[in-house]
């Protein structure tokens, strides 16, 4: 498959500035007619869906591709089930965000902007429990990297939830996929696969 459009979603108190969106531009860049997309999502959660739908509405059915990591793994899911056709890579994504950030209600603050901060509504907890899809559809268009090491999130339950497809089980790692350098070709490697 010919990759036209490649959208990367951040995950929870996260943004366009982390090291794996970075990395992902980068690769984006010198891939010839590669458009590439790394919104700043809001924190609610429906807000931020809707961005996304406006953002990719006019993209094509074949040739798209969708890149999620944590709770932007959740988002990438519940677009994916959507896009019949797009490639989808889920990196240590949430699987039941409405019960792990009902904990979170309240002032958070960014981690690559510590000085500026939001607040975590309670009724984001219903959207998120709303955005979540019954059925994840086409297995050969998903690829999990999933690590044993994250410390926020339960290996087992993404792997229960997302290993439908392609899974990279990693031993250790963390939660922020430290080691994402190593693993990007075989992403990308899926991302372009026909």
């Amino acid at each position: 498959m010919i990759l036209t459009h490649l959208l990367y979603l951040h995950g929870f108190r996260s943004s366009p500035q982390s090291a794996k969106a970075q990395r992902m531009a980068q690769w984006a860049a010198e891939q010839a007619g590669l458009h590439f997309l790394a919104p700043a999502l809001p924190p609610s959660p429906r807000a931020a869906f809707a961005l996304i739908e406006q953002l990719t509405a006019a993209w094509p059915a074949q040739g798209a591709a969708v890149v999620g990591s944590s709770l932007g793994g959740f988002y990438a899911a519940a677009l994916a089930a959507r896009r019949a056709q797009w490639r989808v890579g889920l990196l240590n994504p949430a699987v039941d965000p409405a019960r792990d950030l009902a904990a979170y209600i309240g002032e958070q603050r960014y981690w690559h902007r510590p000085e500026e901060a939001f607040y975590f509504q309670p009724e984001y907890v219903d959207e998120l429990r709303a955005l979540r899809p019954d059925t994840l559809p086409q297995p050969t268009r998903w690829f999990a990297l999933l690590a044993k090491g994250d410390e926020l999130l339960d290996w087992r339950e993404m792997l229960a939830r997302y290993g439908l497809g392609r899974v990279l089980l990693l031993s250790a790692s963390d939660h922020a996929l430290s080691d994402f350098e190593r693993w990007l070709p075989e992403l990308t490697r899926h991302l372009q696969s026909p």
